[in-house]
Order: C-alpha cells, then structure tokens, then sequence
C-alpha cells in the first residue's frame, strides 16, 4: 500500500534561514529552473487573479506549476498585493506556497512564502543582469524601495555587482530615506535620494523599477538615451513609446504579453510582438544577444516554476537539517470504504 508523504510547515523564520547567505546557489537554481521551462520539462499555466470591485488596488494571485528534472515537484503559489498595508507598517505582500509529491499528488509541505518570491524575483532580477551587460561596476537607481528592491541589492552584490553610485528614488519620502538608511550600512559610495524620476533614470546604468505601479508613469524615451540596462521587475512602469525604443527581453512571451503590462499594451499599439526580441532563455543559450546602442529591458513575469525550485531547495534543508515541523495525522481518510 502506497504511504502518503508526512506533511509539514516551515515558517518564514526557517525559510529565512535556508536562503540567506546563499543568494549565489538560490540565483544558480533560479537559473536551473529557466533551463528546464526553455527545455520544456515544466508546466507553467496562466497565473490566475484574484480582484477585488471595493479595493482595485489590491489583488491576490494563484500561481500553480510543476518542475520536472531533478526539482520533481508539483505545487502553487497564493500571494496577495495589498498596498495599502504599507501606511500601517505592515508589508504590502504575503504568500504561502504549497508542494505536492509528483507521484502521489499529496501536498507534503505549506511554506512561508513572500521570503521565496522575493528572493526567487532577486535571483531571476540578477541572473538577467548578469548575462545582459558585460559591466560588473555600475551607476545603479532604485525606483521603488521596498522588500523586493531590498532584495535585489542583496542579489546583484553577491552575484559580483559593485556600485559607483547608488541613486533612490520614492513618491514616499520617509521610505526613500528608509532605503537610503539601508544601503549606507553596505555600501561606502555617494547614495542620492532623486526627487525627479527623470534624474534618477538619467544618472543610472542600472535602473530597478520595483514599484506597485498599475499603469505607465514613465513616458520619455528620450530619459533612456544612454543605453541602460533597465529591470523592469514592477512590470508596468514604462509607456509602450519606452519599450518600443527599446530591446526586450522577457521571461516568459505568452505569460508576460498580458495583464496590461508595459509589454502587453505595446502588443496592444502595435498589433504584433516584433518588439519582443527574446526570452532570457534565449540570451542563457546564446540565441539572443543585447546591443550596446539601445536601452536593454528585461522584464520578467514571475514563473511559479521559480517558487517550486527554490521552495523544493528550502524544504530540502530545512529536512536534511532534521528542523521539518510536521503536522501529525493531517490526513484522515485514507481508507477507501471507512
């Protein structure tokens, strides 16, 4: 008789744990699991939102995959965006992530989740990076400072990332002054707080949107012409005038062409996908290539196949370490006729 899995709760405390310190291996899993969604050895169906008509703003997200190869594991994502928990000092997301065995079906694990998207989105954020610009010393601007701008920092620096200067910027004051805070406790360079988007995007080689922007704010090409590399990790930023004078670079085509995002109304402009000019894929198998005379924008989706391979790597440790919580008798009714 087959025997379900044990099933078990790792708390955000114990995922923090797992990661931290390990932004190298989690980016080289991020980038694993990319290999394996371009091999096709991955299910990465739509994601499916969650709106709300009396809070437009806020939403929550179901994210379902499954990961062949050596993650082996199905599972979903549940996340919720809500912006207004900012302004009472609770953080805008929360998640839990939910890992089904991939020959039974049976969950086997809950997992804290908002710690692995972040660090999923900071690894995806970096590998990108990495393979998009031959430059490891740069000019970089933050636009938007929250959890995942945080994250990123982390990522880029301990993918090899060195910073000349650091430039912030906020619609928030108090939270640009947060992060500037943040990152004088790492950083010794000159760390600028911009109160014009334009300064900041003109003063960086780098440029991290990492908003909860719901539609275009940025609208001049002409704030790109010096060719940065630009990581469009909110999505919807960048008027589609933007994108189109730009090189594109997206995780997934069919997952990030939708939604109203900056690539999605550009779609929607022009009729086509021509802009599109390859998936990141594509540039880690040398099928795609970035110029050095047009801004390079990379913007990624999220792929739940992210969270499975990272979440899969934080189970993994947390049990080899002996630490798994398990949830005594949670299945019940595991006799067919009683």
């Amino acid at each position: 008789m087959i025997q379900p899995p044990s099933f078990a709760v790792i708390p955000g405390a114990q995922v923090h744990e797992a990661i931290t310190g390990r932004e190298e291996q989690v980016t080289r899993m991020v980038e694993a699991a990319y290999r394996l969604h371009g091999e096709g050895a991955t299910v990465n169906p739509d994601s499916y939102f969650l709106r709300f008509p009396d809070r437009p703003s806020s939403r929550i997200i179901a994210l379902p995959a499954s990961v062949g190869g050596p993650v082996g594991v199905h599972g979903i994502k549940w996340i919720s965006s809500f912006p207004e928990n900012v302004a009472g000092g609770l953080p805008r997301a929360s998640a839990v992530l939910i890992l089904n065995d991939a020959e039974t079906g049976y969950p086997f694990a809950c997992l804290e989740s908002s710690i692995i998207s972040a660090a999923r989105t900071a690894a995806s954020a970096a590998l990108a990076a990495t393979v998009l610009t031959g430059r490891r010393r740069l000019r970089a601007g933050f636009f938007g400072v929250g959890l995942i701008a945080r994250y990123l920092h982390t990522y880029l620096a301990a993918n090899g990332f060195t910073f000349s200067e650091l430039g912030v910027h906020d619609l928030d004051p108090e939270h640009a002054e947060g992060f500037k805070g943040y990152l004088e406790r790492t950083e010794s360079g000159p760390i600028t707080i911009h109160d014009k988007p334009e300064d900041l995007v003109r003063s960086s080689d780098l440029v991290v949107f990492a908003t909860v922007a719901g539609e275009p704010h940025v609208t001049d090409p002409g704030w790109f012409d010096h060719n940065p590399l630009v990581l469009h990790i909110s999505l919807r930023d960048l008027a589609p005038e933007v994108i189109l004078s730009s090189y594109n670079i997206v995780d997934d085509v069919e997952h990030c062409l939708k939604a109203g995002t900056s690539p999605h109304l550009a779609e929607q402009r022009t009729g086509g996908r021509d802009f599109v000019d390859g998936t990141l894929y594509d540039v880690l198998t040398g099928t795609a290539a970035p110029p050095d005379d047009r801004p390079v924008v990379f913007s990624p989706f999220g792929l739940g196949v992210l969270d499975l391979a990272v979440a899969r790597y934080v189970y993994d440790r947390v049990s080899v370490a002996g630490d798994l919580q398990a949830v005594p008798g949670f299945f019940h009714e595991l006799k067919r006729y009683g």
